[in-house]
């Protein structure tokens, strides 16, 4: 059995990739503009991936070719699949008939924090003996894959509401099936391929239709956009965050670093971890509740989150020179950036913090957002955000004149020379972006080293 995936490098492709190789098949690949983790993850696996989508990177023996949903019309490879009448699937669908038809699914969703929250719940079940298959959109540090599939009954996957294929428009997370089911928030995001926030929460909705009603739903009470969305239909259990019947949390420590878990009003445990900010808190509440549906005692959860190690490129420190520290976020919305914001400031106190923001996610180049980030970004000392000069939108002059030191600058090269003049030893850099950002975090290491 072989397989080739086209897209390999996507963290979700990544992830089939892995899947499949653990499972005895032969995998191929191939992907353009790749970097790290994946990229360093596959070929550690002994993954091939070649560059580029040139037709002739199909093996011959090719049992299915698995499309990523970075693929359209038009590109060579998803044309020549098409036109010789090769057996495909979409990378939801394959996981869905080869790897979870017969699991018990646990799967977080949401806008923001799914990522960390499957990660957390992924290890919590590790923890406990319970040996989980696992999907993520990262690597988790604790297993340093972000895929593995086991004999377990368990399989924890990062539930995306992003759309499965150019041939299959559903977001992927209708594909899973899940028992547990984590809603950690809902936003407008992808405006690429959602029109506005309804047609997000119909998605969401067909998401509930297919959770059993022997399974669990758990969302935070105080988020009216997923509120919306169960009150269109709910046939399952469900558990609240932040509500006094539910779960909720008590701060041992600003910054979310220590913690009490309650459920009910009774106490369970405590979390005392390296993790900081109230997001990382709501999302321990919410793996919690979902281990605790597996059968995990939730004060054995919260000693597990005691040795969680988070997932690469949130809030990874990538390195220190001359007295300044670079840190890599994967924050790519203005709620997420708030929140990063907020919690990386309680860690560093009155230390000086640049925040660097990539305007990368199509949602963010497409301006939705111009008149939110900017607010999301007060906490910083200096904002640098990287809006290229071909975006034909710009941010409202009333809210760029509240700040005393914001640069908006078109690439690498420019905002590298501004820091020049900025940094100063005792800093910290904050890097936020969801994609390679030219390798920014390795150059301004090197940078601030020849200083």
């Amino acid at each position: 059995m072989h397989i080739h995936i086209l897209g390999i490098c996507g963290t979700f492709m990544g992830g089939i990739a892995l899947l499949a190789k653990q499972r005895g098949i032969s995998v191929s690949g191939s992907d353009q503009n790749v970097y790290p983790p994946m990229s360093t993850q596959l070929e550690e696996q002994g993954i091939e991936l070649i560059q580029g989508f040139d037709p002739k990177h199909i093996p011959e023996h090719t049992d299915c070719v698995v499309v990523g949903n970075a693929m359209s019309r038009g590109n060579p490879s998803v044309e020549y699949v098409l036109e010789q009448g090769l057996t495909y699937r979409s990378g939801p669908q394959w996981l869905a008939e080869n790897i979870i038809h017969d699991k018990w699914v646990l799967a977080a969703a949401g806008t923001h924090g799914k990522t960390t929250t499957a990660s957390m719940l992924a290890w919590i079940l590790q923890y406990a003996n319970l040996e989980p298959g696992f999907l993520i959109g990262g690597v988790p540090e604790n297993f340093g894959l972000s895929a593995r599939v086991t004999e377990s009954p368990f399989f924890v996957v990062e539930a995306d509401e992003y759309d499965t294929a150019f041939f299959d428009k559903r977001s992927k997370f209708v594909h899973y099936r899940p028992r547990t089911l984590i809603m950690n928030n809902l936003e407008y995001d992808h405006a690429d391929i959602f029109p506005n926030l309804e047609a997000i929460k119909t998605q969401f909705h067909h998401l509930l239709r297919i959770v059993p009603g022997n399974g669990l739903v758990i969302y935070p009470k105080d988020d009216a956009n997923l509120q919306n969305v169960v009150e269109r239909g709910l046939w399952s259990d469900k558990e609240l965050i932040g509500d006094e019947h539910g779960w909720q949390y008590k701060l041992l420590e600003e910054d979310g670093s220590h913690f009490e878990v309650l459920f009910a009003g009774q106490k369970q445990g405590e979390v005392n971890w390296p993790l900081i900010g109230l997001h990382n808190v709501n999302n321990a509440l919410a793996a919690i509740a979902a281990a605790r549906h597996a059968g995990v005692p939730a004060s054995h959860c919260c000693d597990a989150l005691a040795e969680f190690k988070n997932v690469k490129r949130r809030m990874e420190l990538k390195g220190e020179a001359s007295g300044v520290k670079v840190y890599d976020d994967f924050a790519h919305h203005p709620t997420a950036v708030k929140t990063t914001l907020d919690g990386f400031r309680a860690k560093v106190g009155e230390q000086r913090v640049i925040a660097i923001v990539d305007l990368r996610s199509a949602t963010m180049r497409s301006g939705i957002h111009k008149d939110t980030l900017l607010a999301s970004l007060k906490g910083a000392d200096c904002v640098i955000i990287h809006k290229p000069a071909e975006f034909d939108w710009q941010f409202p002059i009333e809210q760029v004149n509240q700040f005393d030191n914001l640069k908006i600058l078109p690439d690498v090269d420019s905002i590298l020379n501004s820091l020049k003049e900025m940094v100063q030893s005792g800093d910290n850099i904050l890097v936020m972006s969801n994609g390679g950002f030219g390798a920014i975090h390795q150059k301004l290491l090197q940078q601030l080293a020849a200083e």
